[in-house]
């Protein structure tokens, strides 16, 4: 038997694409790692849950309010309005993902991806049984690389897919304390401090009965652990049962090519699809997902291999705006905690707080209140200038 489509990977971009090609009548199967666990904050915006018709039993907390956190301890809490953010455990998420493709027609497949191989017949996905440990095979016409991002899909196969950047995430799930604190079960705290991450930012994200605390950074020698371990004291949750632990590469760029030019496309973290600034990536994994499985049935339609060019343009243009934008923001303000500084303060301002939160729900940015995009820019460029203090709020 030869499949029209196999995909490496079995998280949010791989099941999105073989949900979306079975539904579509095509011959799919998904190789899953099983037992790996994503280490992620686990935020979903509601044009996600809209989008990939996610079920309520999947939301673990609905989150009402950000709390942004300054070196020095400045506390700006952002109400979400007219909605909430939906948080998910990703040890569920994914397997209810994973079993929904399989219900819509796609062929599970447990075990390790190792190579590609080729004959005049096409291309054969090789893999190692999870359940005998032996080499096994997948015929099939096209292959969809959605295995993370390290991926040894795109390493072997696209231009660039060796050198894609990225920062080391780390966390704790931990069982939610009652009362602990200041923790709030419908709060979500984004900390902005070099002495947790120098580059990046930490995290305490409610998920119902446990929560996610932790941090991403792309400094080399950073000791992640000792990282959570005093934001867990800072935050007052050191006492709390850590119920396990968890660390993976998430990247920051998408990459410049997708595809090899004859069968293999990439999709998610693979491609780089991760939200500079905020590390956003799982409704970027899905949308990345569901593009390539456009992709992989306009080149089986037509024949042609340029057609896996789509699922890059489709992308970019839904997003390549907002990714600018985001990118620009983590280079401005992320450099040192005077910046981050700053960030916290100009996030205290009511239309960088409704902008930013319509554009995050609604993933596009809002074009609707110009003379509010223009306030903005004149605030974002006397902070950097140093022409408001820091005290400012």
């Amino acid at each position: 038997m030869r499949y029209d489509v196999v995909v490496v990977g079995g998280g949010p971009a791989g099941t999105v694409a073989a949900e979306d090609l079975a539904k579509a009548g095509r011959k799919v199967a998904f190789i899953d790692r099983a037992g790996r666990i994503k280490p992620c904050g686990g935020a979903i915006p509601p044009r996600l849950i809209a989008d990939f018709n996610i079920p309520d039993s999947q939301i673990v907390a609905r989150i009402q309010t950000a709390r942004m956190i300054s070196p020095t301890q400045r506390r700006v809490d952002i109400p979400i309005e007219d909605g909430f953010v939906g948080m998910v455990d990703r040890e569920h998420f994914d397997e209810f993902l994973r079993e929904r493709a399989n219900k819509a027609g796609a062929d599970r497949v447990t075990g390790t991806f190792l190579r590609i191989e080729r004959s005049e017949g096409g291309p054969t996905v090789v893999y190692r049984e999870k359940a005998t440990g032996q080499e096994a095979r997948l015929d099939t016409r096209l292959i969809i690389g959605a295995d993370g991002a390290r991926s040894d899909v795109a390493r072997a196969e696209v231009p660039g897919g060796d050198k894609i950047p990225y920062v080391i995430a780390y966390h704790e799930i931990i069982k939610a304390p009652d009362k602990v604190g200041d923790y709030d079960p419908m709060r979500c705290d984004v900390i902005y401090n070099g002495a947790i991450s120098p580059d990046f930012y930490g995290w305490v994200f409610p998920h119902g009965a446990s929560a996610s605390v932790g941090m991403g950074t792309g400094v080399d020698g950073v000791d992640l652990k000792k990282a959570t371990s005093d934001l867990r004291i800072a935050s007052g949750l050191a006492e709390c049962e850590t119920i396990r632990r968890e660390g993976a590469p998430i990247p920051l760029q998408p990459l410049d090519r997708w595809d090899n030019g004859h069968d293999v496309v990439l999709a998610g973290d693979a491609a780089g699809v991760v939200a500079p600034s905020s590390g956003e990536g799982i409704y970027y994994a899905m949308a990345g997902g569901r593009v390539a499985a456009t992709a992989a049935q306009a080149a089986l339609a037509s024949g042609r291999a340029k057609d896996l060019q789509l699922a890059r343009k489709l992308f970019m243009k839904e997003h390549k705006t907002v990714f600018r934008a985001l990118r620009a923001m983590q280079d401005a303000y992320y450099k040192s905690d005077e910046r981050r500084e700053r960030f916290v303060s100009l996030c205290h301002d009511v239309d960088v707080q409704r902008l930013t939160f319509e554009a995050y729900m609604n993933k596009r940015l809002v074009k609707k209140r110009p003379l509010a995009h223009l306030k903005i820019g004149i605030k974002n460029i006397a902070h950097l200038a140093r022409l408001v203090p820091e005290t400012y709020a």
